[in-house]
């Protein structure tokens, strides 16, 4: 089965690039699609009715911005967008769906390079989720979390480490929580089966940073430690064009 994770950096502007064509050939099992920027009267009729697949869209209260999107050939026993707190549900960054062997969450965590107060946003949106999923965790459900983290864990996942030490993304606090999420038990899956440097999944739009791969590992895939040996391979698709960031995925067992 396999699962892949994109932010598309708005699915309208994906779906004219070639986005449907490019599912209908990579043919994941599941889609989750991050910052879609749309509320889903904008959406096409295309985008909404995927053939075979089951959909759900979460959107932010502010137009054009955020929104996280779930294409699944299997329908999910049960979705859910949000935590059930209003100022991270608003922002329509959450999608949990529930299958019979795994709850998948497809996240759009925020930003925090606009100001301090995004920042603190930030970290707090990053505890919030923590204790989300811990509670699953504590119900012996099986997790794989997936999305735009916006934060590169460590050196090898940022092509200029040094240079952005002082910068949202990179910072050593937002590092810190990364540490602790992974110490409560998750796994970062793409290392797990990928040590190699230059590996990234976000390249700025200027100075032809991804032609340089003058890259960021932000976008990821977690599980929980009793989910781990179900999951037989972790990727990267650093050819898929269209987004600012680049498909990430893992294969696993059911």
């Amino acid at each position: 089965m396999q699962i892949i994770s994109w932010n598309v950096n708005g699915i309208r502007s994906a779906y004219r690039k070639g986005l449907l064509n490019w599912m209908s050939r990579q043919d994941p099992d599941i889609l989750c699609v991050q910052e879609t920027k749309a509320y889903m009267e904008q959406l096409s009729f295309d985008l909404l009715h995927v053939n075979g697949y089951h959909s759900a869209f979460s959107s932010a209260y502010k137009k054009g911005y955020s929104g996280v999107a779930l294409y699944s050939k299997q329908k999910p026993n049960h979705i859910q967008t949000g935590f059930g707190i209003e100022k991270y549900d608003r922002e329509g960054r959450i999608i949990v769906a529930e299958y019979d062997n795994f709850v998948l969450l497809n996240i759009y965590f925020p930003n925090g390079q606009k100001n301090d107060e995004r920042l603190q946003y930030k970290l707090d949106f990053y505890d919030a989720f923590l204790d989300v999923v811990d509670s699953m965790n504590r119900e012996g459900k099986n997790i794989i979390i997936c999305g735009d983290v916006n934060t590169a864990h460590k050196p090898i996942d940022i092509a200029r480490p040094k240079e952005n030490q002082t910068v949202s993304g990179f910072l050593p606090v937002e590092r810190e929580w990364i540490d602790k999420f992974i110490s409560h038990g998750y796994i970062d899956t793409f290392r797990k089966f990928h040590p190699e440097p230059d590996q990234y999944t976000w390249w700025s739009m200027r100075a032809r940073a991804r032609e340089r791969n003058i890259g960021w590992r932000i976008d990821y895939f977690f599980v929980n430690e009793r989910f781990v040996n179900n999951v037989k391979d972790a990727f990267i698709l650093s050819d898929v064009s269209g987004s600012d960031h680049c498909p990430v995925g893992i294969e696993i067992t059911k």
